[in-house]
């Protein structure tokens, strides 16, 4: 399949009504997750730059793509670019979902040291 994809020049100057159409269409039509959140970033980046009709741009597509497809390394690369996307409940389950290892780890750490904490004798300032 031939793919279509935006161009620098596009994403810079076109409006929000036509880029969200194109970018909408062409994540339904191939299903390319890593490069629709860079195209998204990219709005973003326009957004930051005083586009204020940027905000928020494709919000439901963004809530789509990481609550529902599998976590890519672009997905985990600028995850937290979309933060303000998702409420905190949202948020923490949704970092657990695309960090799997580092949450284990973090909880594997703090259970070691409750285990730890319970052995260890009482610290006192007796001489």
């Amino acid at each position: 399949m031939n793919e279509q994809t935006l161009t620098c020049r596009q994403l810079f100057n076109l409006t929000p009504k036509t880029l969200e159409k194109r970018i909408t269409e062409y994540y339904y039509q191939t299903q390319n997750s890593s490069l629709t959140i860079k195209y998204i970033l990219t709005l973003r980046v326009r957004f930051q730059l005083g586009a204020e009709e940027f905000a928020f741009i494709l919000k439901d597509l963004v809530r789509e793509i990481f609550m529902n497809t599998k976590a890519t390394r672009t997905m985990k690369r600028f995850f937290y670019y979309f933060q303000d996307y998702f409420m905190a409940p949202e948020w923490r389950s949704l970092a657990a979902r695309v960090f799997p290892v580092r949450n284990f780890g973090e909880k594997a750490i703090s259970l070691v040291r409750s285990l730890i904490a319970k052995v260890r004798p009482a610290e006192t300032n007796e001489p």
